[in-house]
């Protein structure tokens, strides 16, 4: 992680990182104001903190009660040296909790992360940079030998050749990433989680049987999702680029909508028509753009080879958006190797969702074809060893596809997790159906698994299959686990051979989906200095329903980001057609307004934690129209997910709306108490509030600007330095 720090006035100093800041002084006694903690206090209370979060970690899986635990640590200075330290934890446990839950809680205090830190001794090493930034990918070094070169299935390239290709791309964009944790918790599965240190919404995860092929893993997926613009997706990219000689990458084009709203000529093709547009609902104002909101330009379309006859479809930017989230994307030495993840990818979730929505029982894979594995058969006797009961499966649904499923039982909660992996050669595809599992997890982590079911509706219910997408998180059947398989085991192989591997890898998944009668899409980008493809199968690989491009479409946000940035400006008649948008647009209540306008607010104030319903709330304040907003602040205090602070100011304002509201009841009589109940302060906000002098309390101004909103302009920087790359690139025409 990286911290910032700036030097403040006297001996103040403010350290920076992520959306927080500390500030640190020193005490009075060494020349200090004493208005802060000191570097050293706050070292001290990182361990003291770090082994409450595990006591506190270990008693929520077992629903122990942390209200009577005390936990206290002391620092024994060594008189004749001072750094040298005995740091004393004590734990003061009720004496109604078991022994084997005493010794439990002690042990867990043994795996505090800061202890261990300290106990190994970390290296400090103090350099003088010319530019903090300039040093972009220092922190991805793995010390690996400068004659070794590891092949592993799949790579065109060394690990440690595509590590560093990938890191100096990164590196030559200005971008500079972090490793913020590798997670090695059973024999031969690695992960780890990588991010943009300036701009940590951009972030990828890693796995691999080795750290190496973890990082490498972390590494491709990260410049697939900059060559595709995921980072972004969603986000308002602002005014700049919206106007912009291009918005997406240069060689998008813009087409104007038809007459009445109707779809231009220009864009998608029959068949891709007769998926989005089954019964002509679907218009042009349904695939305005989201990331510029220029509708003025029309809507902007990226072109994709349609692989059946190399001809150029245009496709449109918000369409894919909505449907396709990640799926299908991926970055390689070479185009093919990207190719064959791709098409891999779109299997292993197609696949998944058949066998999860059909409650399809898979056929185990035989204990002498997994003896033929010995390192995973290693990984799954590892967890096995945990406590988890492990079944291997083949998910080729008779060979016909090449995926692999590996899921784990959690007998301490009856949850359970289906891990599914995918890639021509079994072997990769059931290392990555392990890796998968385990993707920056720990043991804890695997006690939040969701129980199966015998209700077929939870199971196929189109969310469901999202939470699957997104995490593995989803609900499975208990009919999946039934010892009658629906198909026989095969042991496939649809592997290439020799230098041309990946070549007919990509020829073989292309085939399987010819076969399938569905047409394929792809788009290849190298702008970057990296090569990575995207494909879409329409009516294949979507993950989201296609009747969400009409119903639940990301470019609603249009209807709303302009006039909530400029909230403070809006007249009476501005805000009332505002709520009336709100209330009349089928929203969720208690969706946020971040994602519904796609800005990156910090999560740490007003505006991170507003939902639509507080927004409805605050503007019937301003309007005046207290009936509405007392009912309202009802339902926020009943369902009410913000912050303490924020819940007391709706607890104040909603005794005072019952006062303001019942004619027989007075103000005066109550002002006192209610004071004394809330303080001045928070009396005064909700007073003001009502008279008009506090105008959504706690949301400061900003605008289509994005004044204030530093996180946001962060991720903004990171999406500048692809525009720039593209531009320079379409400049030399090459």
């Amino acid at each position: 992680m990286e911290i910032k720090v700036n030097f403040l006035d006297k001996l103040r100093l403010e350290a920076k990182f992520d959306d927080f800041t500390l500030v640190a002084d020193q005490p009075i006694r060494y020349k200090g104001d004493g208005s802060a903690p000191g570097p050293f206090d706050y070292f001290l209370a990182s361990s003291a903190l770090c082994a409450a979060y595990f006591v506190k970690l270990y008693c929520v899986t077992r629903n122990i009660s942390t209200e009577n635990i005390r936990l206290s640590q002391n620092n024994i200075i060594d008189p004749e040296n001072r750094y040298q330290q005995i740091f004393k934890i004590q734990v003061e446990l009720p004496s109604d909790i078991s022994e084997v839950d005493r010794r439990g809680i002690l042990r867990s205090i043994e795996r505090c992360t800061v202890k261990k830190v300290v106990q190994a001794g970390p290296e400090f090493v103090i350099e003088e940079v010319e530019n903090l930034d300039a040093d972009a990918q220092s922190l991805l070094t793995l010390r690996s030998a400068a004659d070794v070169s590891t092949y592993i299935a799949g790579k065109d390239l060394p690990l440690e050749q595509t590590i560093a290709n990938m890191s100096g791309i990164l590196a030559g964009l200005g971008i500079k990433i972090e490793i913020a944790s590798w997670r090695n918790i059973i024999p031969n599965v690695w992960s780890l989680h990588i991010r943009d240190a300036h701009s940590p919404m951009c972030f990828t995860n890693g796995k691999g049987a080795t750290k190496e092929s973890a990082l490498a893993s972390a590494l491709g997926e990260y410049i697939e999702r900059l060559s595709c613009n995921h980072f972004y997706a969603g986000a308002f990219w602002g005014e700049d680029i919206a106007n912009a000689a291009f918005v997406h990458y240069p060689n998008e084009r813009w087409f104007k909508p038809g007459p009445e709203d109707a779809l231009p000529a220009e864009i998608l093709d029959a068949y891709c028509l007769e998926i989005y547009n089954p019964d002509g609902e679907l218009c042009s104002s349904h695939l305005y753009d989201t990331n510029s909101g220029n509708m003025q330009r029309g809507i902007c379309s990226l072109p994709y080879v349609r692989q059946s006859d190399g001809e150029v479809v245009y496709f449109p930017s918000n369409l894919i958006e909505n449907l396709y989230v990640s799926n299908g994307m991926s970055a390689g030495n070479t185009l093919v190797e990207a190719q064959v993840q791709c098409l891999s990818e779109i299997f292993e979730r197609a696949v998944k969702r058949e066998i999860l929505e059909g409650e399809i029982a898979l056929p185990d894979v035989p204990r002498e074809v997994l003896a033929k594995y010995p390192g995973i058969l290693a990984g799954i006797q590892g967890l096995e060893e945990q406590g988890f009961p492990v079944l291997v499966k083949d998910a080729s649904l008779g060979g016909v596809y090449p995926v692999m499923c590996v899921t784990l039982m959690n007998p301490r909660t009856g949850g359970v997790f289906a891990s599914f992996g995918a890639h021509p050669s079994l072997e990769v595809a059931l290392e990555r159906s392990l890796t998968e599992l385990l993707q920056g997890r720990s043991f804890e982590g695997l006690n939040d698994l969701p129980q199966p079911t015998f209700v077929s509706d939870v199971v196929t219910e189109s969310n469901n299959f999202v939470e699957h997408f997104i995490d593995s998180s989803g609900v499975v059947s208990w009919r999946f686990f039934s010892a009658k398989a629906d198909f026989e085991f095969v042991e496939w192989d649809f592997s290439g051979q020799g230098e041309n591997s990946n070549a007919e890898e990509a020829t073989t998944l292309l085939g399987i989906l010819e076969g399938m009668g569905k047409e394929v899409y792809m788009a290849m980008y190298d702008q970057l200095g990296a090569i990575a493809c995207r494909i879409l199968v329409p009516g294949y690989s979507e993950i989201y329903p296609v009747e969400d491009l009409i119903w639940d479409n990301t470019n609603k946000a249009l209807l709303f980001r302009a006039d909530i940035l400029n909230l403070h400006r809006l007249d009476d008649a501005g805000l009332a057609a505002l709520l009336e948008r709100l209330d009349n647009n089928e929203l969720d209540d208690y969706s946020d307004i971040a994602t519904l306008i796609g800005i990156e607010f910090d999560e740490n104030t007003d505006w991170g934690q507003l939902t639509v319903l507080e927004l409805k709330l605050l503007i019937n304040l301003a309007l005046q129209q207290f009936e509405a907003a007392q009912e309202l602040v009802g339902a926020f205090l009943q369902y009410n997910d913000n912050t303490v602070e924020r819940g007391l100011f709706y607890q104040a304002l909603n005794v005072v709306l019952e006062v303001l509201l019942d004619d027989d009841l007075v103000m005066g009589d109550y002002a006192v108490n209610f004071r004394r109940m809330f303080g001045s302060a928070r009396m005064d906000a909700v007073m003001g509030a009502l008279d008009g002098s506090v105008r959504f309390f706690g949301l400061t101004p900003t605008s289509m600007k994005l004044e204030g909103l530093d996180r946001h302009h962060r991720r903004i920087d990171s999406y500048k330095k692809l525009h720039k790359a593209r531009a320079a690139v379409a400049a030399t025409g090459s």
